[in-house]
């Protein structure tokens, strides 16, 4: 890595440590979950105890044996919300010393995407739980290049808040990250823990820009997020995530943003996909474009890949594009439940997430004198 890459992680640590310098080492509120979930209970779950119960019971601490190579601790309640707060601020600063106009919350959303998609519905491994990025091997798969400025960025809060554990604290950054940007609010529930061991799951479950041939990259979307248990409509809705952030050439060789507003959380990407003539890139800055091949809008500043088109090329994939480009109402709501099922695979919550109703735990702690 050049001296470059490394100041700028060097700053992006400092500047998280800065952002949460000022909180109490010990910020605990009993029972602080009641923050965690920003949605509101609908009156179907209102209605059920037995409901909001189990629920709270799926998030409940877990101490998991030594076989599941998980660190056994019986930690005290985290206070949340306050996490939330500093990472919010800590995006807010980050944004303002750029100046560019991008944001580092597109990256914190990968990190959680990238964190919890390895997860395989077949024999129940991978998923958020472990935070194994944080060693080799998983550190060092192409797929998470570049996913060390993230993890270096919300560093200074493991200090902070040290019961929580890093799983938690980097899906809770992808989710606070896209509604800091202006998308839907996203149901999370804790309960994570970080493993003492490396990943045991192969490299090759995160999803490849390209495999070659039309069909191939389709059904590759399809096999990857099918694995953990996502329909066609939920494929499309997830890598709707696309309207936010960038590549870098330096992480993955590709070059551009999807959209012109690569900070803000919209369907743009979708209008684009269907509305822009989009052509093979050829040339980079008046040179000879070297990198993988991708596909650029006619001002040459956008960027599409392979796996990108595969939602036109694809007519079942197509419907929901078209869609969502005619209603962003419904991808919010979409992506939302989609997302929030993503970061919980896997996890102690992950049929409260996959039940798709957001707001369980404020329901339950209501209904025993304890919520909000």
């Amino acid at each position: 890595m050049n001296s470059a890459m490394n100041a700028t992680r060097r700053a992006l640590v400092a500047r998280s440590a800065a952002a949460v310098a000022s909180r109490p080492a010990a910020r605990v509120a009993a029972l602080s979950t009641a923050s965690i979930s920003p949605h509101k209970a609908d009156s179907k779950v209102a209605s059920s105890a037995a409901a909001a119960a189990a629920a709270a019971a799926a998030v409940a601490a877990v101490v998991y044996s030594s076989e599941d190579s998980q660190v056994q601790a019986a930690a005290p309640p985290v206070d949340y919300a306050a996490i939330k707060k500093d990472l919010e601020a800590m995006m807010e600063a980050e944004d303002a010393s750029r100046g560019d106009g991008s944001s580092i919350a597109g990256t914190l959303v990968r990190l959680a995407w990238h964190a919890s998609g390895t997860y395989s519905k077949e024999d129940g491994t991978g998923g958020s739980n472990g935070a194994c990025m944080r060693m080799s091997p998983e550190k060092d798969w192409g797929a998470n290049a570049g996913l060390d400025v993230a993890r270096d960025f919300v560093s200074g809060l493991k200090a902070v808040y040290p019961e929580a554990s890093y799983a938690d604290i980097w899906t809770l950054a992808g989710a606070t990250a896209i509604s800091y940007m202006g998308g839907p609010e996203i149901a999370w529930y804790p309960g994570r823990t970080d493993s003492d061991k490396p990943t045991t799951v192969p490299d090759g479950r995160l999803p490849d820009a390209d495999k070659g041939t039309i069909g191939g990259t389709i059904q590759h979307i399809r096999d990857i997020f099918g694995r953990m248990g996502f329909s066609d409509r939920e494929m499309v809705a997830l890598i709707g995530a696309h309207a936010v952030g960038r590549c870098h050439t330096e992480a993955s060789g590709y070059w551009g943003p999807w959209t012109n507003a690569e900070s803000t959380f919209s369907n743009e990407y979708f209008r684009l996909l269907l509305e822009e003539k989009w052509t093979i890139k050829t040339t980079h800055n008046g040179e000879k474009w070297t990198g993988p091949e991708q596909f650029e809008d006619p001002s040459g500043q956008l960027m599409m890949l392979h796996s990108d088109m595969a939602l036109v090329w694809d007519k079942d994939f197509r419907k929901v594009v078209e869609e969502y480009t005619a209603d962003e109402e419904l991808f919010f709501k979409d992506f939302g439940a989609a997302f929030a099922k993503l970061i919980s695979l896997g996890t102690p919550s992950q049929s409260a997430a996959e039940s798709g109703v957001g707001g369980l735990l404020d329901s339950f702690l209501a209904l025993i004198g304890m919520g909000k």
